[in-house]
């Protein structure tokens, strides 16, 4: 459905802007009343990484007049090859300050706020307050429901995208006037199901795909043209290259959104959607060791036998000398278990340590009380032990 525009216009568009803006002038829905209003627009971005990227841009150019950055990060090598704002020279820098000079090349006009901060229950009301409209281009679920859950508050719409490796959705949530995020997903999936981008991998390109429709949704409720994707989802599969869109209807009984809500304020969204189980949790507990601990055992040649739970194309990037490669999806199917020695110590590590420690918890369960896994993952032995090896 069509919905009215979101912003006033502003008074008026200088020489420039109107040089800079003439293909958008000549577009008959758009026009100068369209312009105005973008230039009037207050647009908060959550995050400055793969979907914030060209979104950020791609509002900058189109003449959004005030553009919002919620970042802590800062720029890695790995992100260069998809979060396109930064460049080479950016690496080690705050993302927010990276992403706020690369809009300044695009577009002077634009007035940017940065918020170098994280996100969380106790600012996001205050961070989005002074916004007309929210796009989220955030890459966990914690970060996601807390977004939600701010803007149904504040009755605020936002543009939401998801991408992971070729395929990506993108749907608009306002609460006045459709479903919210939860209408969709009531419940996060249990920890560990979903792999996040960085332990799934996403395809580059596929984050201008999404960020720009993302972009042209909120071009679309500043002004208010077109039918926004309100009570829609999109579904965009890279490999395929095919387009569908899924209706999404609002729930009555939302916790947050519906007749009666159960969720009236902000709440530990942490805790809500959780890294890892609480039964990893409790394996972990006394059960985590350092790289250096685990290097100290290699080296006195303790009988262990250390196993990497990561993927086969993870394990080709980088691995710990010695570690025999078991996917996580043989503990969680219970093959693992029968290629597990019962005469060595088990030494379990992935990438940073979730993982691992999901893996852990299956592993004491079976019996083998003594195991223990790599606290930080591989990526902890790069940094602590062979920094000669490459990250990702």
């Amino acid at each position: 459905m069509s919905l009215p525009p979101l912003v006033e216009p502003a008074a008026e568009l200088s020489v420039d802007e109107v040089k800079r803006y003439s293909r958008h002038l000549i577009i008959p829905d758009v026009g100068m009343a369209g312009q105005k209003r973008l230039k009037n627009a207050k647009v908060l971005v959550v995050g400055a990484g793969g979907l914030g990227s060209p979104a950020l841009l791609y509002l900058a150019a189109a003449g959004v007049g005030t553009l919002g950055i919620v970042d802590f990060d800062v720029v890695d090598e790995s992100n260069l090859q998809r979060q396109i704002i930064h460049g080479q020279s950016d690496i080690g820098r705050p993302k927010a300050q990276s992403a706020r000079d690369s809009i300044r090349e695009v577009n002077p006009y634009v007035n940017v706020v940065l918020h170098e901060e994280r996100l969380d229950s106790d600012n996001a009301m205050r961070v989005f307050e002074p916004y007309d409209l929210i796009i989220d281009g955030t890459d966990n679920f914690a970060t996601r429901y807390l977004v939600n859950d701010a803007c149904v508050l504040l009755g605020k719409p936002y543009v939401w995208g998801s991408i992971y490796r070729f395929d990506g959705q993108a749907s608009v949530f306002w609460a006045s006037c459709g479903p919210c995020y939860r209408c969709l997903y009531p419940e996060p999936p249990p920890p560990g199901m979903v792999p996040s981008c960085a332990e799934g991998g996403v395809l580059g390109v596929l984050c201008a795909s999404i960020g720009s429709i993302q972009v042209n949704e909120a071009i679309k409720l500043i002004t208010g043209i077109g039918e926004p994707l309100t009570g829609r989802l999109m579904i965009y599969d890279a490999l395929e290259m095919s387009y569908r869109t899924v209706r999404v209807m609002k729930d009555p009984e939302c916790a947050v959104c519906g007749k009666n809500p159960t969720i009236t304020g902000l709440i530990d969204y942490e805790e809500f959607c959780g890294t890892v189980s609480e039964e990893a949790q409790e394996a972990a507990a006394g059960s985590t060791i350092s790289a250096k601990d685990l290097k100290a055992m290699l080296d006195s040649g303790d009988s262990v036998f250390v196993v990497d739970v990561r993927e086969p194309n993870e394990y080709e990037i980088v691995s710990i000398p010695g570690a025999t490669l078991i996917p996580k999806g043989e503990f969680l199917s219970g093959a693992a278990l029968e290629q597990l020695p019962q005469d060595k110590r088990i030494v379990l590590h992935c990438k940073s340590g979730a993982r691992s420690a999901e893996c852990l918890a299956i592993v004491k369960n079976a019996g083998f009380s003594d195991a223990v896994h790599v606290g930080g993952g591989v990526l902890a032995w790069v940094s602590q032990v062979d920094p000669s090896l490459p990250s990702y």
